[in-house]
């Protein structure tokens, strides 16, 4: 009887023991862990700045903006210059670049208004910036209505878009439509059959 004391004391101390250990462990882990770069921060830590109206941010250049970044209330991280900061949500925490879209001042909605109201007559051609397809419309009548119809549907699906190259200014819940192409580079997943 003595014996299966001392043996279940010494499981229980054993068992303490290792719990201890386990939570000390683990303590010693969180409490030295160096904060991460901001950089490496997850999409969720940092919310961007809201860019206004449209979708897509003011100082987009060559398919790339340099946007401020805020981390969001309680997150730690280590700034450029090295010392480690714990943000409230409100300061800026430090600049990354995203990839955007270039975007001048052709609007998707006045686009589609015009194709549908007035393209019989070319007018969302020459909004476009195609004088000649504007032009050949007017004088065919949208094409007889076929041409008026089909270029309805290319804007629509933002398939035709200005002339400069430029993307259309979509408002921030707008209707973006991205375009996938495949290449010789596209994985094509095997089909395994039955």
């Amino acid at each position: 009887m003595a014996s299966s004391r001392t043996r279940l004391l010494c499981v229980r101390s054993g068992a303490l023991g290792l719990l201890f250990y386990c939570v000390y462990a683990h303590l010693k882990v969180v409490l030295s862990e160096d904060a991460e770069s901001c950089e490496n921060l997850r999409l969720g830590q940092y919310p961007l700045t809201p860019f206004g109206a449209t979708q897509e941010p003011e100082s987009c250049r060559d398919l790339t903006a340099w946007v401020e970044c805020l981390p969001a209330p309680n997150i730690s991280c280590r700034l450029s210059n090295g010392t480690v900061f714990r943000f409230s949500g409100d300061e800026v925490g430090f600049n990354k670049t995203i990839p955007c879209r270039n975007v001048s001042d052709y609007s998707y909605k006045v686009a589609v208004a015009l194709s549908l109201f007035l393209g019989w007559l070319g007018a969302d051609r020459f909004y476009l910036g195609y004088p000649a397809l504007g032009l050949l419309k007017f004088c065919t009548v949208g094409f007889c209505g076929i041409g008026t119809l089909i270029d309805f549907i290319l804007i629509a699906m933002q398939i035709v878009g200005p002339a400069d190259g430029s993307n259309y200014i979509v408002d921030y819940y707008g209707a973006r439509l991205t375009r996938l192409s495949i290449t010789n580079e596209t994985y094509r997943k095997p089909h395994h059959s039955l």
